[in-house]
């Protein structure tokens, strides 16, 4: 395959993504390498918030120091550092907004597939369930069963040593007619 050459980053040890939409650790980030990355994407508004503060820091020093003039040239720096800042923010936002249209609907298809892997996992140990539960029956089911079989077998032999069984009953009813003793009931 051929992959395009990579483009390591000097401030870390990942790759600058080429395309927004098909990397993945582009998606995938800390809070510090989402700082990192928006430093790298829009670098003209920190350039612009150190100016204006750099600005204010002077203004400030003037002041104390009693030179209006210098104090009025660094107060003009500093409107001129927050009028760059704006800019760069209103430039990088048009500039920047297909990619922020791009994540906002891939950390929706994102939460969608959470909600249907956590949905699946959900079906899947319903199933998981209902099939303990089904043996968990049916072993009801095996155990009732050979009870019943072990009581029916302890009645017949109960009714076999007390000689009252039906089948008992039976052979000394055909024994009876056979020989004519009577105790069968005899002849009809």
């Amino acid at each position: 395959m051929n992959q395009p050459p990579s483009s390591q980053s000097p401030l870390s040890a990942r790759e600058v993504p080429s395309s927004f939409a098909d990397n993945q650790a582009y998606f995938d980030e800390s809070r510090w390498q989402k700082f990192t990355r928006r430093l790298k994407e829009e670098p003209l508004i920190p350039l612009g918030c150190a100016v204006t503060c750099w600005a204010l820091w002077g203004a400030t020093k003037s002041i104390r120091s009693g030179d209006s003039y210098n104090a009025q040239r660094m107060f003009r720096m500093r409107l001129y550092g927050q009028f760059f800042t704006i800019v760069a923010m209103v430039a990088g936002s048009f500039y920047y907004n297909s990619d922020r249209i791009l994540r906002k609907e891939y950390e929706e298809i994102l939460k969608e597939r959470k909600a249907m892997e956590k949905r699946n996992a959900w079906i899947k140990e319903l199933e998981a369930r209902d099939l303990e539960e089904k043996d968990w029956r049916e072993k009801v089911k095996e155990v009732t069963q050979k009870r019943k079989e072990e009581e029916d077998v302890a009645r017949a032999k109960e009714e076999a040593k007390k000689g009252d069984g039906v089948v008992t009953k039976a052979v000394k009813g055909l024994r009876g007619r056979l020989t004519g003793d009577g105790e069968g009931g005899g002849k009809p």
